[in-house]
This record gives structure tokens, C-alpha cells and sequence, in this order.
């Protein structure tokens, strides 16, 4: 007789995983009594709400990679299809290495507003505008794409197509939104079977960091595969020696960007808000890179155009004095009382919503705000990418390379 209860608990159990496994949420599978033929009550536990979010977070934790394989597809396709199934109390518990309940709960707007420009029929001229990329749609939209659409109407005999160097990012829109954005080697195939004779790489990276250096690479890989290929500047421009070296690109980057902060911020100049006590951050990523010291130099441009109460800081705290503390101590010793926080990224995406932003006790703003030093510290959640001056940049990079 045991051995036949043993076998119908195993029955049970290989029916609520299958059941399971067809997508029916775990909160379907509940505890019940099952009867023997002995009529003795057996008890058997459900999946609970814990083991169910658990499971949704190992198919999370399993697309967040940076590397693409035969599986990825169907992966994110499980991972969000588990997650659909999961109640509301489960979607709360959600937590692995790197999944959360944002992952794919919160609302980053509408993902069906972008375009992934990853269409065939591209022609023999392909302009390839290479981004880090965001999940977060709203800035998906108004920076890259705003970028990308400003370089499709100012070169219309182009084909201009989207990459994107974040495979985390990427198979984060695709398993939350159903959006598919090419990566660096997709885009570049892409251009191969279609024939693609002249192609030109646009970035819309910051600087010469890591992240350009990483995409170069993987474009001389292609290089013998058309018949000109051209790599234009980041949005900086070249990097330069040292702190003092600033260029043209950096000068344009500077005016534009206080010139949209003053203007969000309801001040008619610079002059009137520094009158009015109020400083300017504006927030990069940061850098081990040698690149750095890009950041350094567009402190020393601010200060060359007379932006006095204009600061600049990084999340990742490199190079040392664009640390939150250093900053605000330098804040803080310049007399200021109000802050205005804005990222100096081209796209406004999780740094500046979460990192600059956010809630959370290590954020600048709560930083800003802990340190009792200010009266008023507000945040803008703008990308460089959507500020039309900085798309005019990238369409003077293009030009310069196209020789247009």
C-alpha cells in the first residue's frame, strides 16, 4: 500500500509541474487532499508564492547577459510568459542576482512608438547608428530614435539602420515589449545579405571609451565585406591630452545642454539662476577609460564659457573630482541653495532615472538631499539625444565623414 501512495504523490506532483509548465499560474496549483484506495487522505503542497517568483527570476537572471545565443528567443519568450502568469502578490516577490519586479512591471512608456530600423531593403548606402541602448521606451524614443530620425531626414538617399552594443538591453525590450533590435554583429550581417556597398558607423556614444573602442573592433571584422567603411566621431569629439583640451564638439555639447536646463528650469539665462542660488549638475557615467578625462574637460568648458554655476559629476565617481561628495562639497562651497540635476548622457535611461533620480538612499538627488546643504534639490529626466542641437552635431559627424 505505501508504495502505492508514493506512486500517487508522484502522479500529483508531475501533474502540477506540467500544468505549470503550460503557463497556468502557480497560484492555479493549490494544495489539495487526494484519497487512496485505502481511503487514507494524503496532503499535498502547492507551489508556493515564493518557489513561483523564484522561477521567474532564474529565467530573468538568464537573459540578463551580454552574449546572444541559438536560445535567446525562446528564452525571453519563457521569461515573460512565466512572469504573465505569476498573481500580483508573486510579482512582488520577484528578486535574483539581477531581477526584480521592474523588470518587466514597471511602465517605461510606449514601446510600440520606437522603431528598431532593422528593416531589409536597405540599398547600397547604409548609415548604421550604433547605440549602448535603453529598456526605458519613452527615452528609447526621444533620444535615439530622435537622433536616428534627425539623421534619416538630413540624409535621404541613406538607409539609416539601429544597433545597439547591450545585449542585456536588448533582450530586455524584446522580452518585455516583443521589440527586436539588431546587436552589433545582427546589423552588420544584415548590411552583408543585403548588399550594402558604402557603410558608415555613427555613434552616438559620449567620448572614445571603451565602449567605441569595443564597437571599432567589431566593425574591422567587417571591414572587407564592403567597399568603404567609415567610423564617425562620438559626440564629444576627439579626447585631447589632458583637462585643459577642449574642441568645438565639446563647446556645442555645453551651450546646448545648459541652454535646455535653464530653459526646463523656467530661468530666462544662467546669470538669473545663479542670482537666484541655483547650480546646475549635470551627471555622466564615468570612466576608468583614459577617456575620463573627457569629463574634466567639459568642466573646463563650462568654466570657459562662464558657466560658473554649472557643475560637472559621474555616477561611476571617474575621474575623482566628479564624485557625488566632491561635488557636493564644491556645490555647497560655491554658495549655492537650489540644485538642478540633469544627466549629461545622451539618452535619459535607468542612470538618470534610477542613479540620479531615484528614491533610494544612494541616489545623487537623496545624496544632494542628505547632505543639508541645500534648500531645493529637483531633477530633470532628459536625454542629450532629444535636444535638437546635439542631433545637428551628429549630422555634422556624418557629414564629415560622408563628405557631404
Amino acid at each position: 500500500m505505501k508504495k502505492k501512495i508514493v506512486a500517487l504523490l508522484c502522479t500529483v506532483a508531475m501533474t502540477c509541474t506540467l500544468l505549470a509548465g503550460c503557463g497556468q499560474s502557480a497560484a492555479d496549483t493549490t494544495a489539495g487532499t487526494f484519497e487512496t484506495e485505502d481511503s487514507t487522505e494524503v496532503e499535498t503542497d502547492a507551489v508556493s508564492d515564493q518557489e513561483a517568483a523564484n522561477n521567474v527570476a532564474a529565467l530573468i537572471d538568464a537573459i540578463y547577459v551580454q552574449e546572444r545565443t541559438d536560445e535567446t528567443d525562446a528564452q525571453c519568450t519563457a521569461a515573460k510568459e512565466a512572469w504573465d502568469a505569476l498573481t500580483d502578490v508573486q510579482k512582488e516577490l520577484v528578486a535574483g542576482e539581477f531581477a526584480d519586479p521592474d523588470y518587466f512591471g514597471r511602465d517605461t512608456g510606449d514601446a510600440s512608438l520606437d522603431d528598431p530600423r532593422n528593416q531589409d531593403e536597405i540599398g547600397e548606402n547604409e548609415i548604421l547608428v550604433v547605440s549602448f541602448g535603453t529598456s526605458f521606451n519613452d527615452s528609447r524614443v526621444a533620444d535615439i530614435k530622435g537622433i536616428e530620425d534627425a539623421l534619416q531626414e538630413a540624409y535621404p538617399d541613406w538607409s539609416v539602420r539601429r544597433a545597439f552594443t547591450a545585449q542585456i538591453i536588448i533582450n530586455h525590450v524584446q522580452a518585455r515589449d516583443g521589440e527586436y533590435i539588431d546587436n552589433m554583429q545582427q546589423a552588420l550581417d544584415r548590411a552583408v545579405a543585403n548588399e550594402v556597398k558604402n557603410l558608415v558607423i555613427q555613434p552616438t556614444h559620449l567620448m572614445h571609451g571603451a565602449e567605441y573602442d569595443e564597437m571599432v573592433d567589431t566593425v574591422n571584422e567587417y571591414a572587407d565585406q564592403f567597399e568603404s567603411v567609415q567610423v564617425a566621431e562620438p559626440l564629444l569629439g576627439e579626447v585631447g591630452s589632458d583637462a585643459t583640451v577642449i574642441n568645438e564638439d565639446k563647446q556645442a555639447v555645453a551651450e546646448a545642454v545648459a541652454a535646455a536646463a535653464v530653459a526646463e528650469a523656467g530661468y530666462d539665462s544662467l546669470d538669473a539662476a545663479k542670482e537666484d542660488g541655483a547650480a546646475f549638475v549635470f551627471l555622466g557615467h564615468g570612466t576608468s577609460h583614459t577617456a575620463k578625462v573627457s569629463y574634466s574637460q567639459m568642466q573646463t568648458q563650462m568654466t570657459e564659457l562662464g558657466y560658473d554655476n554649472v557643475f560637472i559629476g559621474t555616477v561611476e565617481g571617474e575621474p575623482e573630482e566628479t564624485a557625488c561628495d566632491a561635488v557636493i562639497e564644491s556645490v555647497s562651497a560655491a554658495g549655492y541653495t537650489k540644485v538642478i540635476l540633469r544627466p549629461l548622457m545622451v539618452v535619459a535611461g535607468d542612470h538618470a532615472n534610477n542613479d540620479m533620480a531615484g528614491d533610494d538612499a544612494d541616489s545623487w538627488k537623496s545624496m544632494f538631499t542628505a547632505s543639508g546643504s541645500f534648500e531645493n534639490v529637483e531633477t530633470q529626466i532628459s536625454g542629450l539625444g532629444s535636444i535638437p542641437e546635439i542631433q545637428d552635431l551628429y549630422i555634422a559627424h556624418t557629414a564629415a565623414v560622408i563628405g557631404e
